[in-house]
């Protein structure tokens, strides 16, 4: 674990720690500027949600490349998935280019979409979002799990340990576990109901923070 942060770590906190701040500000000061400039569909935030999700796409490729010859297939197949889950995630925020290239959405997703868009996580199947059941209640246990349970099992485990080296997890540094608490504090200071555009933003620019500078950082080296 380091003792100090780098440079880069320093930029990415300052850089959610202040958009952050100021879309909280302004969500009070000026709630059309924030809904319909500063978080709407397209616009800056959103934006700034896909870069961390390509850069991590993009770190996974040089992984894949450098480490792929001197580690085992789960290591591998791991770095593949999680990839291609970045790529995924950085598709549906932009509903794949829909509104960017303006064109329609097939039948399925105009009868099935809550917003009409070409992307799954505004799909309601059965009378029921999955963005509500998949998108968030999911994504709030993993969160539970990753940030306060993983770190704990993994100082106190020589098998959670080997664990994630084979699987190459990344495993959070203390201070990006706080960072990203606090973000979840923070973002009940904004009363706008696109609140989660805030959220998705800082928690992917965290994310991309823990895995370019995890706790076992050893496992990504060659």
């Amino acid at each position: 674990m380091q003792s100090s942060l780098s440079k880069a770590e320093a930029i990415i906190l300052y850089l959610t720690f202040g958009l952050l701040i100021f879309g909280i500000v302004m969500s009070r000061l000026d709630p059309f500027w924030f809904e319909f400039i500063y978080v709407p569909e397209d616009g800056f935030i959103e934006w700034m949600t896909v870069l961390p999700l390509l850069l991590m796409a993009v770190v996974s490729v040089n992984r894949l490349v450098k480490l792929a010859p001197l580690r085992n297939s789960w290591f591998v197949i791991s770095l593949l998935l999680f990839m291609g889950f970045c790529i995924f995630a950085a598709g549906e925020e932009l509903s794949w280019g829909q509104r960017l290239f303006n064109w329609k959405s097939t039948e399925f997703f105009k009868e099935n979409n809550a917003q009409k868009e070409t992307n799954f996580h505004n799909l309601i199947i059965a009378g029921k979002s999955v963005n509500i059941i998949v998108f968030s209640r999911l994504v709030i246990l993993f969160m539970v799990f990753y940030l306060l349970v993983l770190p704990i099992l993994y100082q106190r485990s020589l098998k959670i340990r080997i664990l994630a080296e084979n699987f190459a997890i990344p495993i959070p540094q203390v201070y990006q576990i706080i960072s990203l608490l606090l973000v979840f504090g923070l973002i009940s200071l904004c009363p706008s109901h696109k609140r989660a555009e805030l959220l998705e933003f800082s928690s992917c620019f965290l994310f991309l923070a823990i895995v370019l500078y995890p706790r076992n950082a050893y496992i990504f080296k060659t």
